[in-house]
């Protein structure tokens, strides 16, 4: 038996449909611009496709003095501050969660309040600390105040996953002979597995994309990250015209990275974004 869609159906879908080609056109033209010439790209006609293209533009990117060391300052950056930033939000977001002690609420509003501070307010007190440590124009510079910025998001993240995962599955695998540390690795983290996936990708976002804190650390062209050095390759030539056939080469080579990852994690972060609402 069939049913017939009613018209409002149909006029949400086609309205999610034109929503969809919107975010999406702004990529595809990055894409495709990556591909022409810079005479094309300032003719008044605009070209939807670019057949015959050219990959001198990606060509002009590679061959940059400072865009492999970028990738790699932004590839360890990024790595490090994920992993320690899982970590440490795991282990609060389980302590906030499952365990009663004197202070807890005091923590759980201070995660909410760090959230709540804008980042510039702290950029200057954030500089002399790190400039007052030696760490200026280093990995481990950026990375802890990252970590500070990161960790308190995903922490309040986590705490909903750890929340939605009942503690009487772990009483029901000790009572089965599982110690309490046999019963969370073999029962609650499996569950908990999509919830870090999700919030790692946030995380991740949030760190391969920052610019305003990287450009006050990170102040030689050796140590910048890709967001750095692509505000300094989308400089004009000496003819006064920026390339932008490069810099939307070097744009589409900055998101690789980012589409890398979420090949890697999508099963798990569709499981998380919908676990995280389910109370066992």
């Amino acid at each position: 038996m069939t049913t017939k869609r009613s018209p409002l159906r149909h006029v949400g879908a086609g309205l999610a449909i034109i929503l969809a080609i919107a975010w999406a056109f702004p990529v595809y033209w990055m894409v495709n611009s990556s591909f022409l010439s810079s005479t094309t790209i300032y003719s008044l006609t605009p070209t939807w496709v670019p057949f015959g293209g050219t990959w001198t533009n990606y060509k002009a990117v590679l061959h940059d003095s400072t865009f492999l060391s970028s990738l790699g300052m932004s590839l360890a950056i990024t790595g490090i501050t994920l992993v320690i930033c899982l970590v440490f939000a795991f282990l609060g977001a389980l302590a906030i969660s499952r365990f009663k002690f004197r202070g807890r609420k005091a923590l759980v509003l201070a995660i909410i309040l760090v959230q709540m501070l804008p980042a510039e307010a702290m950029f200057i007190a954030q500089y002399k600390m790190i400039s007052g440590l030696g760490l200026l124009n280093t990995i481990g510079g950026v990375t802890i105040i990252y970590l500070t910025g990161v960790i308190p998001f995903t922490m309040w993240m986590l705490r909903g996953f750890v929340a939605g995962v009942p503690a009487d599955l772990e009483e029901a695998a000790m009572i089965d002979g599982c110690s309490r540390f046999q019963a969370f690795m073999r029962v609650t983290f499996p569950l908990l597995a999509p919830g870090l996936v999700a919030s790692g990708v946030f995380a991740f976002l949030q760190v391969w994309n920052e610019f305003a804190l990287a450009s006050i650390l990170l102040t030689s062209e050796q140590t910048q990250t890709l967001p750095l050095w692509l505000r300094n390759f989308a400089q004009p030539s000496s003819l006064g015209m920026i390339e932008w056939g490069q810099v939307m080469a070097g744009s589409t080579l900055l998101a690789i990275p980012v589409i890398i990852f979420f090949m890697f994690v999508q099963g798990r972060m569709a499981q998380g974004l919908v676990g995280g609402a389910v109370k066992g």
